[in-house]
């Protein structure tokens, strides 16, 4: 029984340590990324919608969200080698943080697509709040953050924002 119990637990502790370090390596700066990608493009976008409506969003969005993603990827690579925290490659760590916040700021500048000013602030909210319910979910799963919380706490964060690009827009 003992030696089964020490098999066991051998087949486990390498699972744990290779989640450890799929959440250091790729989920926490993929997180990282997706989080400021949706959260830091929104007031360009909310702004550029209000002032100058959709086509002038949808390029101030794609603008931003690959700004960001180029300076968030590199941010990421030159912050860390990955010796000291053990958190892998810089250049891995770098393009995922990279993508990710890219894609966070695309996902909700191609509703600007819609040339409806109104409609397009309507269908990217949505896309939003969807962005944002993904952000907690991934949260809860990998970080252990209670789902309630991490909503509450991400939605806070964008409403702010978007709070900041209504005034600016509004202007």
């Amino acid at each position: 029984m003992t030696e089964a119990v020490a098999h066991v637990t051998g087949m486990l502790r390498p699972a744990r340590i290779d989640e450890r370090a799929f959440v250091l390596r790729y989920v926490q700066p993929g997180l990282v990324g997706l989080i400021d990608g949706t959260l830091s493009t929104l007031a360009p976008i909310f702004a550029a919608a209000l002032l100058a409506g959709s086509h002038s969003a949808l390029f101030v969005g794609l603008a931003t969200a690959l700004g960001a993603g180029i300076s968030m990827g590199f941010s990421e690579a030159l912050s860390d080698d990955g010796t000291q925290t053990g958190r892998g490659s810089a250049v891995a760590r770098g393009l995922v943080t990279g993508a990710m916040t890219a894609l966070g700021g695309i996902f909700h500048s191609l509703p600007f697509l819609i040339p409806d000013v109104n409609t397009a602030l309507l269908v990217a909210a949505i896309v939003v709040a969807l962005e944002l319910t993904a952000i907690s979910l991934i949260r809860s799963r990998f970080l252990h953050v209670s789902l309630r919380v991490s909503l509450l706490q991400v939605a806070l964060g964008g409403a702010m924002i978007v709070a900041v690009g209504v005034v600016l827009g509004s202007a």
